[in-house]
């Protein structure tokens, strides 16, 4: 069995794959077979879904179609290093996990990536995160002076 079948039978018997498919139908994403053993979700609407792609077992969902997806090989090989991540966290355990990390790194530099575990083992670049705590400051600050100039 190739490494990516493995994944694959580890994300479905930890639920973190069955579960990634149930958030893809409730958002009303039209889910297809990726390479590699990856399911691909797209045009999902969901709460959840507040980035370009979120991964949940070895399900990749986006708000987005194929084609933007497929376009983007960097952010499907990040996404794809968060499905390996749900393997080494039995599944669904890595949820809180993550949670926690992201906030961290939300105090730390006000950007729920930049200093995350996860997203630093899955490629912050390939991500889209900015790679330094000055970046994510400095996005931050931005992003609040543009929400200020609008009110």
């Amino acid at each position: 069995m190739h490494l990516e079948g493995a994944r694959q039978v580890a994300n479905w018997a930890n639920l973190s794959t069955p579960v990634g498919l149930l958030v893809a139908r409730l958002g009303g994403g039209s889910v297809v077979r990726a390479p590699r053993g990856i399911w691909v979700a797209t045009h999902v609407r969901s709460p959840l879904l507040r980035a370009h792609a979120l991964t949940l077992g070895s399900v990749v969902l986006t708000p987005h179609s194929a084609d933007w997806l497929q376009q983007r090989p960097r952010l499907q090989a990040h996404e794809e290093r968060h499905a390996w991540q749900y393997v080494v966290c039995f599944g669904l355990p890595m949820l809180p996990m993550y949670a926690v990390a992201a906030g961290v790194s939300w105090v730390w530099c006000r950007n729920p990536g930049t200093r995350n575990p996860f997203e630093l083992l899955a490629g912050l670049a390939d991500g889209g995160y900015p790679v330094t705590p000055a970046q994510a400051r400095a996005r931050y600050a931005d992003r609040r002076t543009r929400r200020g100039a609008r009110a």
